[in-house]
């Protein structure tokens, strides 16, 4: 273990997780050394058992079955026994030669034994261990092609009973079940390799239900299920690819379980199994994924799984005919159809999809405006700029904001009318102030800065009002053309931050200091800024932090 150190411990584990496998040296238990691997318990919140690997030129890695661990970290137990080992650095080179000598104790051991004390060995120990007996009697049965008896183990692994408190498998439970469901995975391989594929298959997928029976009375905050599950897709997969399957009925299993509310336990997809099903096996599983969906038109999962499937055969009109048949009144759905028919090099159908969407919208106001977006972009390239400027012009009308107002503007430059439509806007925007509504105030303001209208922009915050931070920028545009009217606007929103302490707040007000002493200097009376900050020095001295800033700015 000599690439074993600290800095590599750290460099692993992150600072945070180095310093708090500091606390955990006193709870490593048990430790086992091989070669090239250290065994240990540590407890945590409960007892894990941690690994520490050391491979070719000096590499370190471990595994931990915490939380933490099995998402592939190096946690703080981990560390906490490198730490441990490297406490007993010197006592390392002999309790490694004691566990080599151990191990090759017991090789000659059970070696020198004859058949009947083997025998007898094994036995005993069945006895005394219940996991030890269950593997071997699926082994047992596998050998003899026993599908009863392996049917009978395989429910048994997964059965939650032995396991269950009042019908549900608590969290400190859940990994001693997992490890118990784990051998049915093992027994349908098993199957598979001695040449039972059929049934094998069969098995797996009674695995497969059995699993999803029960997942919802097990804790299974580590995912141990989703691993089990994952690996009975693999030995159905495996099993299907050493068996010639009925692909008629193969293609049926797969859709039912892409389906089934639990197919997330497997993650199963039908499209892996493409090339063993073949055309025809294909042509099966779109039909019943067709025939799923329009039994439940509205269903999410038939509706993506008819699509995946008929994108994979380029069944361009499936996929259209189950968008169609579940219009979202936004319009957003006939932007899918429009997209996926421009895919498809149909142009002109996607065209009149997406005119369709505008039409059916009922309020404008609601519309999705990636719809929007695309027609007025389809009409731009098209050179249509008269259609483009009357979408976005019924867009604005229907939903007046800063961006519908600047995409009116752009299409109606292109289209050579932004003059007239300008003055159509600001007439809607107008009316909106006007009726004492501050959203329509504030938006008018913030069009007028947008079109560098300061002069309306102003005219338009005196009468109808505006935000401080529009006042801001207003200031901050005409302070060398309305100096006075500036000064006015920093002055107020300067003495609410005179109230106020920590650092934003002093950053704010000298920010707003610079530009008073800015408007000063335009208007020619330097000492009437000289007297406010004297003034202001005076009332804010023990603010030692605003002194300091000022005294950096100049102030």
């Amino acid at each position: 273990m000599g690439g074993l150190t600290e800095a590599k411990l750290r460099a692993l584990a992150g600072e945070r997780s180095f310093e708090r496998g500091l606390a955990y040296v006193d709870e490593v238990s048990g430790v086992e050394f091989g070669d090239g691997w250290i065994r240990a318990s540590v407890r945590g919140t409960e007892r894990y058992e941690v690994e520490l690997l050391l491979g070719g030129r000096g590499k370190l890695t471990g595994t931990c079955d915490c939380p933490y661990g099995q998402e592939g970290n190096f946690c703080k137990h981990l560390v906490a026994l490198g730490l441990t080992v490297m406490a007993q650095e010197a006592d390392l080179p002999r309790r490694r030669k004691a566990a080599r000598d151990r191990t090759r104790g017991l090789d000659a051991w059970l070696t020198g034994m004859s058949r009947d004390d083997l025998l007898a060995l094994v036995r005993e120990e069945v006895a005394e261990d219940r996991n030890l007996r269950r593997r071997l009697e699926l082994r047992a049965a596998s050998a003899r092609g026993d599908v009863a008896g392996i049917r009978s183990r395989i429910r048994q692994s997964l059965d939650i009973g032995p396991y269950a408190q009042y019908g549900y498998v608590e969290y400190a439970d859940a990994r001693a079940y997992a490890d118990q469901a784990g051998q049915a995975v093992k027994a349908i391989r098993s199957l598979t390799a001695s040449g039972r594929a059929a049934d094998a298959t069969t098995l797996a997928r009674e695995a497969i239900g059995m699993l999803a029976a029960v997942a919802e009375s097990v804790d299974d905050s580590d995912g141990r299920l989703g691993e089990i599950g994952a690996g009975l897709a693999d030995a159905h997969h495996e099993a299907c690819r050493a068996t010639g399957p009925d692909l008629e009925e193969l293609a049926h299993w797969l859709v039912t379980h892409a389906l089934d509310d639990a197919a997330h336990l497997t993650d199963i997809d039908p499209l892996d199994y493409e090339d063993l099903l073949g055309e025809r096996g294909m042509t099966a599983l779109r039909r019943h994924a067709i025939e799923a969906w329009r039994a439940n038109r509205t269903g999410w999962a038939e509706k993506h799984l008819v699509q995946r499937l008929a994108k994979s055969g380029r069944d361009i009109d499936t996929v259209i005919a189950v968008h169609a048949a579940d219009l979202a009144p936004n319009g957003h759905t006939h932007l899918l159809i429009a997209r996926e028919l421009d895919t498809a090099g149909r142009p002109a159908e996607a065209l009149d999809w997406a005119e369709r969407g505008i039409r059916e919208t009922a309020d404008l106001t609601t519309v999705d405006t990636a719809l929007i977006d695309h027609l007025a972009d389809h009409y731009t390239r098209t050179d249509r700029p008269a259609d483009a400027l009357r979408l976005r012009r019924d867009h604005f009308a229907a939903r007046r904001t800063l961006l519908t107002y600047q995409q009116l503007r752009t299409a109606a430059t292109a289209a050579a009318r932004w003059p007239t439509e300008r003055e159509k806007a600001l007439a809607l925007l107008h009316t909106d102030a006007e009726r004492a509504d501050t959203r329509g105030s504030q938006l008018l303001v913030d069009i007028l800065l947008d079109d560098g209208d300061i002069d309306a922009a102003w005219q338009t915050a005196d009468e109808h009002g505006a935000h401080d931070s529009q006042w801001l920028t207003l200031a901050n545009q005409s302070r060398p053309t309305r100096p006075a009217d500036a000064l006015n606007v920093y002055l107020r929103l300067a003495t609410p931050l005179t109230h106020k302490t920590g650092t934003p707040t002093y950053e704010q007000l000298v920010n707003l200091l610079l530009n008073i002493r800015d408007c000063h200097h335009h208007l020619g009376t330097p000492d009437h800024f000289t007297t406010y900050l004297t003034d202001l020095r005076t009332a804010q001295k023990r603010k030692r932090n605003l002194m300091r800033l000022m005294d950096e700015y100049g102030l």
